[in-house]
């Protein structure tokens, strides 16, 4: 029986391709490229010495999508597709509430149809809005304000009635804060399209030349620099969270939400201390006016995540930025496309050692 990951090759999806292909699980992987390359996949493969069925489909077609199901034995879905920009999502909100809706309904559908009713989906704490109850529970009212976090809101009570309707399916909404960082061995990381719209890959993109310097939005918060304060999960971390969210609705039925966040929030300007302090870069800043819509402070209470998952974030904001600058320094236009054949007869690029100089040719570390 497999797993199908929607999305796969994402930023958060490839990384949990990774850990649960190293947990010995079998995967089906889902991807359209409207936000990902196809190099991904092959690296995920280097790192792992697995291979895995892949199909370039769309969550809107339902037929390719049916296609998916029919040819491989699947017993549970992560879900992790979906149009994930909030500026992009409030310029073209139909764009988004089609795609992240409508591929959402296929996918239950289809899933329905197969008998398939395990499903562990990659919801946000952009639900939640602006709120002051913080640190944020999962019983805090949900109040969107902007078009990608009401799909996210949309898709969970969506869920919530398909539960109802039918209590024999098990569901797992992971409410993600703020990942950041990369895959240890630099080989994955994220490749945003243009200039990046997160602080990680921005303060990133400086950092190896690509920008000139990094634009802070709002320097006059409430807050003890006057810069937003947010709560930064390791990027490895969350893929752990979709494992222990997997065994959990593997094991039971019903829905519930979980926080995926460390339980600390660090302000933009500590983000970028400790960026220079790992990697010893200077990041030349400016600030600039607040963006519509940001909250002063947003961090979790992860304790249902540890209490009912066995899950917690292990790894430190130094941690972070470290990978994160491995991976943008040996990857600094992104994905590179090269797609050729390793002995073992898995598709790969032809030499890694210029991106991840302390890895052997299987992908591990000396």
């Amino acid at each position: 029986m497999a797993i199908l990951v929607t999305g796969g090759a994402g930023y958060i999806g490839t990384h949990a391709c990774v850990e649960l292909l190293n947990s010995s699980q079998e995967i089906v992987v889902v991807d359209n490229f409207s936000n990902s390359k196809q190099e991904a996949l092959n690296r995920v493969r280097l790192l792992t010495g697995k291979d895995f069925r892949f199909y370039p489909a769309d969550l809107l077609d339902r037929k390719s999508l049916t296609s998916v199901f029919s040819e491989n034995e699947i017993d549970s879905v992560v879900h992790f597709a979906g149009l994930k920009a909030v500026g992009e999502s409030a310029v073209v909100p139909l764009r988004y509430y089609d795609n992240n809706l409508t591929g959402t309904i296929n996918l239950c559908e289809v899933m329905r149809e197969f008998g398939v009713k395990k499903l562990v989906f990659s919801s946000s704490a952009t639900v939640y809005g602006h709120t002051n109850n913080v640190p944020i529970t999962e019983e805090v009212p949900l109040r969107a304000n902007n078009p990608y976090g009401r799909t996210k809101q949309m898709i969970e009570e969506m869920l919530v009635d398909l539960y109802e309707s039918d209590p024999t399916w098990s569901i797992a909404l992971l409410r993600y804060f703020n990942p950041i960082g990369a895959h240890e061995s630099g080989l994955i990381g994220e490749d945003p399209n243009g200039i990046p719209n997160n602080l990680m890959p921005y303060i990133a993109q400086v950092a190896v030349g690509k920008i000139r310097q990094l634009h802070i939005f709002g320097g006059d918060y409430p807050t003890k620099d006057g810069t937003g304060i947010r709560d930064y999960i390791h990027v490895t971390d969350l893929a752990n969270g979709h494992l222990k969210a997997l065994n959990y609705v593997r094991d039971s039925t019903g829905i519930q939400p979980f926080n995926l966040g460390t339980g600390r929030g660090y302000s933009v300007l500590e983000v970028v201390e400790a960026f220079e302090n790992a990697t010893k870069k200077h990041i030349p800043y400016r600030i600039v006016d607040r963006r519509p819509g940001d909250a002063a402070v947003c961090y979790a209470n992860p304790e249902k995540a540890l209490n009912e998952l066995n899950w917690v974030a292990e790894r430190n904001l130094e941690q972070m930025c470290r990978d994160t600058w491995h991976w943008q320094q040996w990857n600094p236009n992104g994905y590179e496309k090269k797609q050729l054949i390793s002995a073992s007869g898995l598709p790969y690029a032809t030499d890694y050692t210029h991106i991840a100089p302390h890895l052997n040719q299987k992908g591990h570390k000396h």
